[in-house]
């Protein structure tokens, strides 16, 4: 995820007085990486601190505390612990006084800035291999893992990769800034003598802890993991060699090696409204087309919007268009100079509905958890005595994510739902149930009886694995009574339907018959965004979020 990649030559550091960078710059936009060194914008504007984004670095900062206390407690013999009051420089110090002392794990260990280079920053914990010298671990709050085999491990009490086994219950989950972070992390060691030794079995390896904080998950920052088999380090040395050139570039007034094009990093960039008021005035293509494909549009000769909206939608792309049919770009970038802020793709969107409707949102916090729960029950086809009434009701949890109290407001949800479905198929009415985002409550539903596996009202895992008509893979939309998964949906009479304009629409959906035993663990089915088959496109995706483009919210 990246600014315009312009191919101007390498600026050297400028003899160790030039900007010195951290690992994140080298998965940061280029552009922010030209903005954060260039004297010139400081009085640029820049968007209003993000409320979230400081809760999670809170919540990543406690989680570190946390592993580094249940750590002192198990290796009280072998920890040494760099007091965190200490001015930066007595930390380096008495991380260095550590090193010469030979300890096997050096916790909060901070490193020299090597101005050289132009580098600087610290792991979570160091630790002494066989040999001798340091290898880095890293604590973070995201997941790691998945499960499957192969991740090289060890249990977190036991953070020295001498002691790595192949796992049999997990797989590596990609995570690109965690290895570049390691690979910095390898190049600091190295400049201030503590590294391992390469020639050593695991002299160039790298741990992570992550939020399960179940294992230390080991990578050879050696090992082909890249593009073209190259190497965490060979891609960490490229990549930052290039952000040093950015950044120097910006700092000395030299020529500008990254431009600003709109990508998936803008929505949460400090510098975005400095970036959004150049973009705008240029009326850069990415402002309807973002990411690299902006980049390649370009390069054909389409760098604005009025370019690539004069362009014949049913004539040859003159590029290969990734995803999105070409002549939807056209149509997006036509839509824009007009004011639209939705395209209409169809006259009408068919919405099948059914006797019993539900409507479920659920909101997570990153990959903590889902705290919340919200059901909006109606009865398009009359209640009937019995029934619950119409409404809606909130299953939640206001204890921190994760939490064991997730299970119970998950639990109440589950059986309130199945409640409801199962009243449905008891007095012979069609029931339907609606979600925001496939991909997102699915995720939750079907990961929270692993997570909490055995709790009062979870649902067993094997007879919820065995029921569930989402696999890998798939896109089912309709899980009958025999336990068949069928594509595509099919209303009958019984099933009450209608045809609603895209404005009015409420969600795309899925008809379930309620009958038998069928588990309804699969219910959601994406409301009609921007992707292929959806009712209306949007032109960006601040103008137009999907309930309001699809109204359904």
């Amino acid at each position: 995820m990246t600014a315009i990649e312009n191919r101007y030559p390498v600026v050297e550091p400028t003899g160790g007085n030039g900007p010195v960078l951290d690992a994140a710059s080298t998965t940061r936009c280029r552009r922010r990486v030209h903005l954060d060194h260039d004297p010139g914008a400081d009085s640029a504007p820049r968007a209003m601190p993000d409320p979230s984004l400081e809760q999670r670095r809170a919540d990543a900062a406690a989680h570190r505390e946390d592993i580094g206390a249940r750590l002192a407690g198990v290796l009280a013999a072998e920890w040494c612990e760099i007091p965190a009051q200490l001015p930066a420089a007595e930390r380096v110090e008495a991380t260095a006084r550590a090193v010469q002392a030979g300890a096997r794990a050096i916790w909060r260990a901070t490193l020299p800035t090597d101005r050289a280079a132009g580098r600087r920053g610290s792991p979570e914990l160091l630790v002494r291999v066989p040999g001798g010298g340091y290898v880095p671990v890293i604590v973070v709050r995201h997941r790691i893992t998945d499960p499957g085999t192969g991740a090289l491990t060890t249990a977190v009490e036991d953070p020295w990769p001498s002691h790595a086994r192949v796992d049999d219950a997990r797989k590596v989950r990609s995570q690109p800034r965690d290895l570049l972070r390691l690979a910095h992390l390898n190049r600091l060691l190295h400049a201030a003598g503590w590294a391992a030794d390469p020639r050593l079995q695991h002299g160039d390896h790298g741990g992570v802890v992550g939020l399960d904080a179940d294992v230390v998950v080991w990578h050879d920052l050696r090992a082909g993991h890249w593009p073209g088999a190259r190497s965490t380090l060979a891609e960490y040395d490229a990549r930052f060699a290039d952000r040093v050139a950015v950044a120097t570039a910006a700092a000395t007034g030299a020529p500008a090696l990254a431009e600003p094009s709109r990508v998936t990093e803008c929505r949460r960039c400090p510098w975005w409204p400095t970036c959004e008021a150049e973009l705008e005035r240029a009326e850069d293509v990415s402002l309807v087309v973002r990411g690299e494909f902006a980049g390649v549009l370009r390069e054909v000769g389409v760098a604005t919007v009025a370019q690539l909206a004069a362009l014949d939608p049913a004539a040859a792309p003159p590029v290969e268009v990734p995803g999105l049919p070409f002549g939807d770009l056209v149509a997006l970038a036509r839509a824009r100079l007009r004011g639209l802020a939705v395209v209409r793709r169809v006259p009408e969107v068919e919405v099948v509905r059914a006797d019993v409707e539900v409507d479920v949102d659920m909101e997570s916090f990153g990959e903590a958890g889902a705290y919340l729960w919200g059901a909006l029950l109606r009865h398009p086809g009359g209640r009937q005595a019995g029934d619950e009434p119409d409404g809606y009701r909130a299953f939640a949890t206001w204890d921190p994510v994760p939490t064991r109290d997730e299970a119970r407001s998950f639990a109440e949800f589950w059986r309130w739902l199945s409640g409801v479905r199962a009243r449905a198929a008891a007095t012979g009415r069609s029931f339907a149930a609606y979600c925001y985002n496939e991909q997102a409550e699915n995720r939750w539903l079907l990961a929270s009886p692993d997570r909490f596996a055995g709790m009062p009202g979870i649902p067993p895992v094997a007879r919820w694995r065995s029921s569930s008509p989402i696999r890998a893979g798939s896109t089912c939309s309709r899980w009958s009574a025999t336990g068949s998964c069928a594509r595509r949906a099919r209303a009958s009479s019984a099933s009450p339907r209608r045809r609603d304009s895209p404005g009015a629409t409420r969600r795309r959906a899925a008809r379930t018959r309620c009958a038998g035993t069928a588990t309804p663990s699969a219910w959601t089915v994406p409301r009609p965004t921007t992707s292929s088959g959806s009712g209306c496109w949007r032109t960006t995706p601040t103008t137009c979020t999907p309930p309001r483009c699809c109204g359904s919210g």
